[in-house]
């Protein structure tokens, strides 16, 4: 029988898993290659992944406050609308929703395109396989979140080991003398002038840290949501730092600079010097393990956004419909339908290119929203508050504003359709609300 009330059925186990599972995908394996070259410099690469880091779990405090204080599905979009209003949470929550459907497409692109390393004749059918993925996350989903959410559980526990032991690998393995890295097409370190390659980094290591906040997308379903998301959020983002930080220093320590720099996939550069050219399999396999981690807790935490605006009138009511299992059903298949209409259409790469924009956009306006609300609503009742409140809930505006700007002065191009899509978005957001 359908309904439109999610069931209370998480707790802080599910939290921490759904933070890090959501968190920690493809990138930390691709994305440090890309970084060496645009910085350079190994201290610089640890400072920017430390920075971002710490920018992460500062967020994090602040987003307990609001998501205890308004324990609600949707995330971002609820924050923003309770503070500014129906149109500014329409934006915010579509910007939220497309940037995660365009992550989704991209990871199950990228996981068919890891099956095709592993099974060279599917090459072929990478789209259909790509397509096959996500419906077939939408059928398990459909079951119930209660398996979705210990699927979470295991998943993250087997992408963290997978990792750790893949840093005790490197520090302690010798490296074998007939295995040879390519260094092939060798550019300079740091080519385009330091400042320009740290604004790269950051932009970079920003869309690997993304997912930080994902547990608070669940306050609504958690059994004490008071005492469950500052221990999901806090022991979360530390684990995931931790991780981020050990793999970078174990790929510096295996890998010469300019070899890391000039990797597209560092993690299986590492494992196939230390191993040989089998070695790769085994960071193939681990990545596939990140992706299905990750897109398990998007096609979980994703739909919820539109299943808050169709419950407030700001998007189609049908995705509030909840199954038996308490998952929004509707909203759960609109969601994959778009990622696999992007996969379709080969779009998903245009707009993950944009999704960084979408994502810090979020950011700010939920820090904004924090702001705003101490000061429109001080008597909501608030379980948990913003640590280092104004300091640090301002410093985080300013710096995401400032990278907000960053980004558009340092992706021109991309920047204009995040930017002509906030332009647009009224008279859409008039049409819906008819």
């Amino acid at each position: 029988m359908a309904q439109n009330q999610l069931k209370k059925l998480l707790g802080v186990g599910f939290g921490v898993a759904v933070t890090i599972g959501g968190t920690i995908g493809t990138g930390i394996l691709r994305k440090p290659g890309p970084i060496a070259q645009d910085i350079g410099n190994p201290t610089l690469i640890i400072a920017v992944w430390l920075i971002v880091g710490l920018y992460a779990l500062v967020g994090s405090l602040s987003v307990m406050e609001l998501g205890t204080m308004l324990p609600k599905a949707g995330g971002w979009y609820v924050y923003s609308r309770r503070a500014f209003g129906n149109y500014a949470g329409f934006i915010i929550g579509i910007s939220s929703w497309l940037g995660s459907v365009s992550a989704m497409a991209f990871g199950a692109a990228v996981m068919s395109e890891y099956i095709g390393l592993l099974a060279p004749s599917l090459i072929d059918s990478q789209k259909i396989i790509a397509i096959g993925i996500l419906l077939a996350f939408v059928g398990f989903h459909w079951i119930g979140v209660r398996l979705a959410s210990r699927a979470q559980e295991v998943m993250s526990v087997l992408k963290a080991v997978g990792l750790l032991a893949f840093v005790i690998v490197c520090f302690t393995a010798s490296p074998e003398k007939s295995a040879l890295v390519s260094t092939s097409n060798i550019r300079p370190l740091a080519e385009g002038g330091l400042w320009v390659g740290i604004l790269a980094a950051l932009q970079s290591v920003f869309y690997t840290y993304d997912g930080w906040h994902t547990a608070a997308y669940f306050t609504e379903e958690d059994v004490d949501p008071s005492r469950n998301l500052p221990r999901s959020m806090i022991s979360g983002v530390s684990l995931i730092i931790g991780i981020y930080i050990l793999v970078n220093l174990a790929l510096l320590y295996v890998l010469p600079l300019q070899t890391l720099a000039g990797s597209a996939l560092p993690a299986a550069d590492a494992v196939q010097l230390l191993f040989g050219p089998r070695g790769a399999q085994i960071v193939t396999f681990l990545l596939m393990i990140s992706i299905m981690g990750i897109i398990n807790a998007q096609i979980m935490f994703n739909p919820r956004v539109i299943f808050a605006m169709g419950r407030d009138g700001l998007f189609f009511r049908f995705v509030t419909e909840v199954n038996n299992g308490g998952t929004p059903a509707y909203a759960t298949l609109l969601t994959a339908l778009a990622s696999i209409g992007m996969i379709l259409t080969n779009t998903y790469s245009k707009l993950s290119d944009i999704a960084t924009f979408f994502f810090v956009l979020c950011y700010a306006a939920s820090f904004a929203a924090l702001i705003r609300l101490r000061k429109a609503e001080p008597d909501l009742p608030r379980p948990v508050r913003a640590w280092g409140y104004p300091f640090t809930t301002w410093t985080l505006l300013i710096a995401s504003l400032a990278f907000l700007a960053g980004v558009i002065i340092g992706d021109f191009s991309s920047s204009l359709y995040a930017v002509g899509f906030i332009a647009v978005s009224y008279p859409v957001y008039l049409l819906i609300r008819k």
